[in-house]
């Protein structure tokens, strides 16, 4: 006979499988219509930043040490992103930052990363997921640190130009490379009847061709965390 103790674990088991399994099912339902940018809900919350969104398309983002030498609004894959072109103050370090923020309550990011890499028709080498911790623009000494999790690459392109690039989505309190971290945050925020506005950022630094791109961590990680702190100012 089975005893009662032994009964009752694979009882737990089994519920815990079904459990798992629904688990499973709400996802193959609910993230393919994401991906596919089709909501399963009719209204959703205002999203009430849009002005501030589309003023930081328009104007770009102002950055403690940087200075703007140009910045204006580029077409990448039918969508209009700003494009700046920044220099480190007091140094001769450039870099372009491109910024996609988002556009309506329904607009998700999905293929930021291969409208790019179509625009440029880069040639992508020696890539990795790297992470970085930024506080806010203003926090004293003991504010929590915020993780972004972002990619890192060489990209070379047809005319021989070859940068370190850095992208990631930034939303208030956090940022990835992946859409679905920020999907989940989104998600949170609507219980609340809120909003967690995105803005798909992309650095280029200009570097040697076929050079080793590690030698420009330093750099595009003190960048992207000031763009980083920046942008969660604004939003």
């Amino acid at each position: 006979m089975i005893s009662f103790s032994k009964f009752l674990k694979e009882h737990q088991f089994s519920q815990i499988v079904a459990l798992l399994l629904l688990l499973l099912l709400l996802l193959i339902g609910a993230v393919p219509g994401y991906l596919a940018g089709h909501w399963e809900w009719q209204e959703l919350p205002r999203l009430t930043s849009i002005e501030k969104l589309k003023h930081l398309r328009q104007k770009g983002l102002t950055l403690p040490g940087w200075q703007t030498i140009e910045q204006r609004e580029q077409e990448i894959g039918g969508r209009l992103w700003s494009y700046q072109l920044i220099q480190k103050k007091g140094d001769s370090t450039k870099a372009i930052l491109l910024l996609l923020p988002q556009t309506g309550s329904k607009d998700q990011p999905v293929v930021e990363w291969t409208e790019i890499n179509g625009f440029w028709q880069w040639q992508v080498a020696q890539y990795r997921s790297a992470d970085f911790t930024v506080k806010s623009q203003g926090a004293g000494p003991n504010a929590a640190e915020t993780k972004v999790e972002s990619r890192f690459f060489r990209a070379s392109t047809k005319n021989q130009q070859t940068f370190a690039v850095l992208q990631w989505y930034a939303w208030f309190n956090g940022g990835h490379s992946s859409p679905l971290p920020w999907f989940v945050v989104d998600q949170i925020a609507q219980w609340h009847k809120k909003r967690a506005p995105w803005v798909a950022v992309s650095i280029l630094i200009p570097m040697e061709p076929l050079g080793q791109v590690e030698t420009t961590w330093n750099e595009a990680k003190s960048l992207g965390q000031t763009v980083q702190a920046a942008l969660m100012a604004r939003l």
